[in-house]
């Protein structure tokens, strides 16, 4: 019986154990360790933080669900990796000390880099996590007017949830606020046509924006935030009132020092979602060094990938199918929503189509993840 762990509670983690479970049954050992034990539900933290969710609505117990589907689960931090020894030492939860593995799936997401803009930590509202998307808000029935700030600093790798919040935004003044007042600019440290490399994305884009009387402020490249402004790295500053921005990413630490990292601590992997220079380990989800925005359907897709290899790995072949990076989305824009897919490994151009049928669509998707999961 073959031991297999696997890191992280998220999209990737949690789809990579089912799958697991569907084509190996009870035959083998399978663990997930997560330092949390309700699972988030990512993208829907936009709608609760414009109060058209609760928070009840986008978590569930993780470790009812995985005990449900007989994996095994443990509380607990990750503090790093032995591929030598082929172990993990957990620092604090349930379990301190060393876990070994037969094979690992390494799904630890990413870390948000705070530090790498001053005044972040004390300043910046954010919508990536649970405790984040209540204040903000809170921060946002307490607006009186003036200039809104949302964005990206450099290294965030996630444009869609700040178009999608300067959309929802501009809808929610114009329902609770006095929009007249009020001027929301959306920062960004390159161009929309690199964020999502696409022309046509682009332009669709741009014109949703400018119907919505959203400014857009290209290649200012924010390197630290005080009370009421930021600035960029070459020294240009902008007042606000209400901000929101997502800070830098980096890969997690446990994998650091092993050699299987970029400079950022991205997990370096091959199409198959191995770890390159490690036996029996594959890695998925946000903490893997393939290029482009990190959303949570490419992790579900990795985590798929994953679970089938290593469970023909397991069996004695070799991998059986290979990860297509492709990033597939929907913004809910100015009633039209956008929905975007585009090959990333291609020089080709995306698919952009606008309707009111992708926000719908999107609302019916996430309630039958939440079901089918929880």
């Amino acid at each position: 019986m073959a031991r297999i762990l696997i890191l992280g509670g998220g999209f990737g983690g949690v789809v990579a154990a089912e799958s697991l479970v569907k084509q190996l049954g009870d035959r083998h050992q399978i663990t997930l360790v997560s330092r949390t034990s309700r699972f988030l539900f990512y993208p829907a933290l936009v709608r609760l933080a414009f109060g058209r969710c609760e928070p009840e609505d986008v978590s569930f117990d993780l470790r009812e669900s995985m005990l449900h589907r007989r994996v095994n689960f443990i509380e607990g931090e990750v503090a790093r990796i032995d591929p030598d020894d082929r172990k993990v030492i957990l620092a604090h939860g349930e379990v301190e000390g060393s876990l070994p593995y037969d094979y690992l799936i390494y799904a630890l997401g990413r870390r948000l880099a705070t530090e790498r803009v001053t005044g972040f930590f004390e300043n910046g509202h954010h919508l990536l996590d649970l405790d984040g998307a209540l204040r903000f808000g809170e921060a946002i029935r307490n607006f009186e007017g003036g200039q809104v700030l949302i964005g990206q600093c450099p290294d965030a790798r996630l444009p869609v949830p700040v178009y999608e919040t300067a959309f929802a935004l501009s809808r929610w003044l114009e329902e609770n606020g006095d929009p007249a007042s009020t001027s929301i600019t959306i920062v960004s440290p390159s161009t929309i046509r690199s964020e999502f490399d696409d022309d046509k994305m682009a332009a669709t884009l741009t014109q949703a924006l400018e119907r919505r009387s959203i400014q857009h402020l290209s290649d200012f490249p924010i390197d630290r935030i005080s009370a009421d402004s930021i600035s960029s790295s070459d020294g240009r500053d902008l007042n606000y009132n209400l901000l929101m921005l997502l800070p830098p990413f980096r890969g997690s630490s446990a994998a650091s020092r092993l050699g299987i990292t970029d400079d950022d601590n991205y997990i370096n992997v091959d199409w198959t979602m191995n770890v390159l220079g490690a036996d029996r380990m594959y890695a998925i989800g946000d903490c893997v060094n393939l290029a482009g925005p990190k959303l949570a359907h490419m992790a579900v897709n990795q985590a798929e990938v994953a679970a089938a290899n290593l469970a023909a790995e397991i069996a004695g072949g070799g991998p059986v199918t290979h990860y297509q990076h492709d990033l597939q989305t929907v913004i809910e824009s100015d009633g039209k929503s956008i929905y975007f897919h585009k090959d990333l490994w291609s020089d080709d151009a995306g698919s952009v189509r606008q309707s009111r049928f992708w926000s719908w669509a999107k609302r019916v998707h996430e309630k039958y993840w939440e079901a089918t999961h929880s």
